[in-house]
């Protein structure tokens, strides 16, 4: 592999990756809280479009995150209040949100399909971008990307260090001592299910807005489910997110590198576009197959309804 070649495609693992680290990380605190969110892809899709629509009426993409994140914030606030204040079971009402959201973006959308936005420019960051090899696949990235890392490393510090974090952890762990000592655990429980729902939205902005700058039905194809798997491979760890999701950006960008080279192929070019799903599923029963790795880091109380005592 020639360098150019390595350079374009470490650049191209790293944007597919982004939206997957900014949803899994958003999940991953959401889960530590003890909250199971589902509905990750619906609130990418709606983050998704409403940034599409937004940055097409105002031409500014930056409005276009903040309408993205705020749809993304709406559609977890619905859930939120089904699976906290009501105490409707967290798989089943997640899932309806997820299908909620796809099938109302599918719909919202519809008048944005034959439109197109123009291209976002990256930020080149000087000196660092001329490192050979890397450099400028690292550092001549958009926006969004160096949010990414940024957001990387204040959920890190945030779960590992700050008493905000071991609160939140305590939460997850054992709700009804931390109400017991006097934590509004559901309060907390709110704040971690809208954190997560906002990195969706800006996740399904940078696909709409940055990524791809266009709208299409099914734009998200799967990435909120691989960001929910992303959370149970990484084993609640920030750090295994991030490698994990550009293990997963480099299998998409593989077999799309794959396609495009003209290579003749004994095999359907379907199967290669669906590499990804089959890395998210033989990851998952690698990983099932001792049931001591899923619970090493699984907070106690995840998926569990909890009502604090009147």
């Amino acid at each position: 592999m020639d360098g150019a070649l390595f350079t374009s495609m470490l650049f191209a693992t790293v944007v597919a990756g982004t939206p997957l680290v900014i949803v899994a990380l958003g999940l991953l605190v959401s889960e530590r809280a003890g909250v199971l969110n589902l509905g990750a892809e619906g609130m990418m899709a709606m983050g998704a479009v409403a940034a599409f629509a937004a940055t097409h009426a105002s031409g500014s993409p930056w409005l276009g995150v903040l309408a993205g994140m705020g749809a993304g914030l709406a559609v977890a606030l619905v859930f939120a209040f089904l699976a906290l204040t009501l105490q409707a079971n967290q798989v089943a009402a997640g899932l309806a949100v997820a299908i909620f959201g796809v099938g109302l973006s599918a719909f919202v959308g519809k008048p944005f399909e034959s439109v197109a936005l123009p291209a976002v420019p990256p930020i080149r960051i000087p000196f660092i971008a001329d490192i050979p090899l890397i450099g400028e696949a690292l550092y001549n990235q958009q926006a969004l990307v160096y949010f990414s890392w940024a957001l990387f490393w204040a959920v890190l510090w945030f779960l590992a260090r700050s008493r905000a974090g071991l609160v939140l952890r305590a939460v997850g762990e054992a709700p009804a001592a931390a109400h017991a000592i006097g934590h509004p655990v559901i309060r907390i429980r709110y704040l971690a299910v809208l954190f997560g729902g906002a990195m969706a939205g800006i996740g399904g902005a940078f696909l709409s807005v940055f990524y791809t700058p266009m709208w299409a039905e099914g734009l998200v194809a799967g990435r909120g489910w691989i960001a929910l798997a992303l959370v149970v491979f990484a084993t609640w760890r920030p750090l295994r997110v991030l490698v994990g999701a550009y293990l997963f950006g480099g299998v998409m960008i593989t077999q799309l590198f794959i396609q495009g080279s003209g290579l003749q192929l004994d095999f359907p070019a379907q199967f290669l576009s669906s590499l990804p799903y089959w890395a998210t599923i033989v990851v998952l029963v690698i990983i099932s197959r001792n049931p001591n790795t899923i619970r090493l880091n699984s907070p106690a109380s995840l998926g569990k309804p909890y009502r604090p005592d009147a």
